[in-house]
């Protein structure tokens, strides 16, 4: 296994969350490749300036993780053709300064994104949406190969968990190239 660290961000809190899920799959796939982490973030709160220095314990926590990746890869869903608000609010605490000293953690990381959801757009537009916040916020963006997986309905067991089908090698195509993404970057 190398020594590449892949930290997961999942864009739904939702325990059985179908992004969840997908996230699951390719940490599933990468286990003898590289070392994947999916946080929970579930317990940020709000971004507001009143708390952010020092910042709230697991915002710091998240940090130090964000630091310590050599790529952040992120499963959102879409929600009303734009990625979740929880997701927004974790970047926008990630986005700011550490410290009076410190900059942000997000600038130069590589970044890759997929997303499942049940309707027909594959998450396509939230991921548009969320490469424009990323690109703004200086994240080294791989924008080919993207995972957009529709119709999520039609890839659920008996049990209603996930069972990639059709979509499967297209995830293993996306993490195979974003572990070279990160090899070409370091």
């Amino acid at each position: 296994m190398e020594n590449i660290r892949i930290l997961a961000i999942v864009g739904s809190l939702r325990k059985d969350s179908f992004n969840l899920q997908l996230a699951k799959e390719a940490e599933k796939y990468l286990q003898d490749k590289v070392s994947v982490e999916i946080i929970d973030y579930s317990e940020v709160p709000l971004l507001n300036q009143d708390i952010e220095f020092p910042a709230p314990a697991r915002v710091k926590e998240i940090r130090e993780k964000i630091i310590k990746a050599d790529g952040i890869w992120f499963f959102t869903p879409e929600y009303n053709h734009f990625f979740p608000g929880v997701l927004k609010n974790l970047i926008d605490w990630l986005s700011r300064p550490v410290s009076e000293t410190e900059g942000a953690v997000l600038p130069g990381k590589p970044a890759a994104i997929s997303g499942i959801t049940p309707s027909m757009s594959g998450t396509a537009i939230a991921q548009d949406h969320l490469v424009t916040l990323l690109s703004f916020l200086n994240m080294d963006i791989m924008n080919v190969p993207r995972l957009t997986i529709p119709n999520v309905m039609q890839q659920l067991n008996k049990d209603g968990k996930l069972e990639l089908t059709a979509s499967a090698p297209y995830l293993e195509k996306e993490a195979d190239a974003f572990i070279a993404f990160i090899k070409n970057r370091k």
